[in-house]
């Protein structure tokens, strides 16, 4: 699909982008902002690469969409990079080769290769999924965890109802908890190493929905003959070997595997960029410099390409790739903008979390340089009115709970990593920050709500939504029931993190950090003509109606079309056990004719048709 008069730009292309993610996207609307002839191509029916199918709320920074989800994410960008004027857009084909005079794209809605020769090229193409061999991994229902994000977010399709993820990176956290919120079970996480992979608040969120963690675990085969059944885990020695001792077998019909994204080098190697094995950013990648330039003068390369990251850093590259093209296609000097995306680009690598990619990068002569961050001290704050509690003490870069505080009592500072701080003497309690916060880290707590009891407020994300006065189930941390509670109140929030208010024992308010609706079980019918379940019968009896007859004028029982055939000896039986008496002394209900539904029109008996 073409957007943009395609063909026409063909012949003064100044720069290709290939790739139409968050890094290819940033680096398209920068490009056109200055009115550089561009042409964005992609594989996909839409832009946004990864974007689209991510419902979560995004960390990092404002300026790079924090707080604001995935999917949200890439319509903002899209919608812009659409209203640019030197911006021509070639949606559903593919860059099969870079040659020496000549790019070839194929438009795969005309079938045929278009030839293109841009004076400067930039690859954003992302990365693929890692898999993992393991017996029976050829079986339907072993997925790729963005393949489920797909299907599930993108195109509305669930592939299963009970779910093993092998990995617990960010994608397999993330994709945990967004199963759930879907309706599946999510039978446990599995990962290899001693740690989980994610950020901390990532696998709280998860761990308080009762999804179970497991280190020094893997998958050592999947379990079916024509689909997946189950799958059987082990622990693992230090060598990363299953112990055979340990092996158990999971009831599961969808295996995920989310241990990893390999950088799609393809293109770039083919333009004779030279490369480099980095297995902290990935495995092989692309050698490159500060400004995104490769070895070959004019290709560049930004995003998962470049080496595994984060959206914020893809989009960060992409615009500095692009600044430096356009100062070289229009002779600007834009070094001023570049530096200051270079250190927004340092600050979010300066974290623990990064310090990985930096060891990556300094093999390519690229140094940056990891801060040190203070825990925050355990202030407790006042106990008699709303506060917030946040249980994110991992520097991570994000700082939505201090750019959305009306009142400043939030403090992050310069650097994005830093764990927030609460000035409780400024905070007015009116939990903003924490239906802002990304990793749902914040809670909303009044310990002195009565005598006796406390006010909890949990960031809520899942259906259906409680309401004031309902009975919910209040979850700790690690997914337990620890009581039940009545919800105060429900604040609602545009961006879909809502806050449920809770009534909790005193004692209870630091431990609640989730609530669950209870779980509805399915309900058994007596009569199904008329919908009338075993709980029914029951209440009537518990209320007085002890006779067949009452019983039926109460509930309708033994009216629809059956004419009782099917739910009176049922109705009669619970009625005997219920009141002690045996079925011989529960007389039969009434027969009345008709003895089963008849149309009015046939009562006229023998009146004949006079017409």
């Amino acid at each position: 699909m073409k957007i943009g008069n395609v063909e026409n730009d063909l012949d003064n292309l100044e720069l290709l982008i290939i790739g139409g993610g968050p890094a290819g996207l940033s680096a398209a609307i920068t490009a056109g902002r200055h009115g550089v002839r561009t042409l964005l191509v992609d594989e996909g029916i839409r832009l946004g690469g990864q974007l689209v199918k991510q419902t979560h709320k995004f960390f990092g920074d404002e300026e790079f969409y924090a707080s604001r989800r995935g999917f949200e994410i890439a319509e903002t960008l899209v919608k812009e990079v659409k209203s640019l004027p030197t911006v021509s857009i070639l949606l559903r084909s593919s860059v099969v080769g870079i040659y020496e005079d000549t790019v070839g794209i194929y438009d795969r809605d005309e079938e045929k290769v278009l030839n293109v020769d841009p004076d400067y090229i930039l690859v954003a193409t992302g990365a693929s999924e890692r898999f993992l061999p393991f017996p029976g991994n050829d079986l339907p229902g072993v997925y790729g965890a963005g393949a489920v994000q797909t299907l599930m977010n993108q195109f509305g399709v669930m592939p299963g109802e009970r779910f093993l993820i092998v990995g617990s990176g960010n994608i397999g956290l993330i994709l945990a908890y967004q199963l759930y919120q879907a309706g599946a079970e999510v039978a446990a996480i599995v990962e290899i190493t001693d740690k989980v992979g994610g950020y901390e608040v990532h696998a709280a969120k998860v761990r308080r929905l009762g999804i179970p963690i497991l280190t020094r675990h893997t998958i050592t085969r999947a379990i079916g003959t024509e689909r997946v059944k189950g799958a059987v885990i082990a622990q693992v020695d230090e060598s990363f070997k299953p112990i055979p001792s340990t092996e158990r077998e999971l009831v599961v019909d969808v295996i995920c595997v989310a241990v990893g994204l390999t950088p799609s080098i393809e293109l770039a190697m083919q333009a004779g960029a030279e490369l480099s094995y980095v297995p902290e950013l990935g495995g092989h990648v692309p050698r490159r410099n500060e400004r995104m330039r490769t070895t070959v003068d004019n290709l560049f390369v930004a995003g998962d390409l470049a080496g595994i990251e984060e959206a914020t850093t893809a989009m960060i590259e992409g615009k500095i790739a692009a600044l430096t093209i356009t100062e070289e296609v229009k002779g600007l000097d834009l070094s001023e903008e570049i530096e200051r995306l270079q250190k927004k680009l340092a600050i979010f690598r300066s974290g623990p979390t990064s310090e990985k990619v930096r060891r990556g990068l300094e093999r390519m002569g690229i140094h940056y340089k990891g801060s040190s961050f203070d825990k925050v001290a355990n202030v407790s704050g006042p106990k008699d009115r709303l506060k917030p509690v946040i249980e994110c003490s991992q520097p991570i870069p994000c700082n939505p709970c201090e750019t959305s505080c009306p009142v400043g009592a939030i403090v992050v500072g310069k650097n994005v990593n830093n764990p927030p701080r609460v000035d409780y003497k400024r905070c007015t309690g009116c939990g903003i920050c924490a239906t802002a916060c990304p990793g749902l880290a914040i809670f909303m707590v009044q310990e002195e709500h009565t005598a006796d009891t406390s006010l909890v407020g949990v960031p809520y994300e899942l259906l259906p939504l409680p309401k004031k006065g309902d009975i919910v189930l209040a979850l700790d941390r690690r997914g337990n029931v620890i009581s039940q509670a009545v919800v105060e109140k429900v604040v609602k929030s545009k961006n879909l993190t809502h806050l449920v208010y809770v009534v909790v024992d005193k004692d209870l308010a630091s431990n609640v950090r989730q609530v669950v609706m209870p779980e509805k079980k399915p309900q058994a019918y007596v009569c199904r003509c008329e919908d009338v379940t075993v709980e029914e019968v029951m209440e009537a009896i518990q209320m007085g109606f002890t006779d067949y007859e009452e019983l039926r004028r109460y509930l309708r029982i033994g009216m629809g079309p059956c004419g009782g055939r099917t739910c009176s000896a049922v109705v009669s039986n619970i009625l005997a056990r219920a009141t002690g008496r045996s079925p011989s002394e529960i007389p039969p209900q009434t027969s009345r004719p008709p003895s089963f539904p008849i149309p009015f029109s046939s009562l006229k008996g023998g009146e004949k048709n006079e017409a």
